[in-house]
């Protein structure tokens, strides 16, 4: 294995795709299975099980697969799955499942984990989302595809983030986001703020579209409903754009409450 550093630690146990490059001092335990043009920097950790895909970057210092902190955990055996194309910069941690949920952590496709941002034991992260610097994400944590979470965001366990949501700096997340929405501080408070216009607009969303969630968002945010009634708002609303129900199933499924 010529991409591998003689002073990287591979266990015999592990698998790596010839095409696999490590760095010196990277430790690669025993039932991780690495596929093809993963580069893995010096002093990466790399503990099983573990199941990662291919073109996968792991910068120093990252990780990846250790036993997650929960104390009720006992060692049982417990798995991570990472998708393709993810970069893990410095320091970034990921952590293996629990039983008490699937006893699995599963990263999607093309994220990006930037310096320090941990993601604990049972999360859930989808595809090109981007999670910033030191963002701490609780156990069983759901990000749904192409959010954005700012530096130092903090997510209580439990709670989702829809899809193409963003969370802008400082962020405390005790309640989910629905999808489209960008929350931010306002006079120390975590507020949703309005809809993730620049976010949308890059995901090739019309100006009807977001004409049409701006609606959403006021009838969520700015008329003083109940959930309910809101939500019954916005079942009339459906019938002129359809975007509109993946946020009312989004708050359907909430178990926490929505951030409002």
């Amino acid at each position: 294995m010529t991409n591998i550093h003689p002073q990287a630690m591979i266990s015999p146990n592990a698998t790596l795709h010839p095409s696999v490059k490590v760095g010196p001092w990277s430790f690669i335990g025993p039932d991780v299975d690495i596929a093809e043009n993963c580069v893995i920097g010096p002093h990466v950790v790399i503990k099983g099980s573990s199941r990662i895909g291919p073109n996968n970057q792991f910068y120093q210092f990252s990780s990846i697969g250790e036993d997650c902190q929960d104390l009720k955990y006992a060692g049982e055996k417990t798995f991570l799955e990472i998708g393709e194309g993810n970069i893990f910069r410095e320091f970034v941690s990921v952590h293996r499942g629990t039983t008490q949920d699937n006893a699995l952590t599963k990263i999607g496709n093309h994220n990006l984990f930037i310096t320090g941002s941990h993601v604990a034991h049972d999360c859930v992260i989808g595809d090109h989302c981007i999670i910033g610097h030191h963002v701490g994400l609780a156990g069983h944590v759901h990000v749904d595809d192409y959010a954005i979470l700012g530096g130092y965001v903090a997510v209580h366990q439990f709670c989702r983030i829809g899809a193409h949501a963003f969370l802008g700096g400082n962020v405390a997340l005790v309640k989910d986001l629905p999808p489209y929405m960008m929350a931010a501080v306002d006079a120390g408070d975590s507020k949703v703020i309005s809809i993730n216009v620049v976010g949308l607009r890059r995901r090739g969303y019309t100006e009807e579209d977001m004409l049409m969630l701006k609606r959403a968002y006021k009838v969520l945010y700015r008329q003083n409903l109940t959930i309910d009634a809101a939500v019954a708002e916005l079942q009339v609303l459906v019938k002129s754009n359809p975007h509109i129900q993946s946020l009312i199933d989004f708050i359907d499924k909430a178990t926490r409450g929505i951030l409002r």
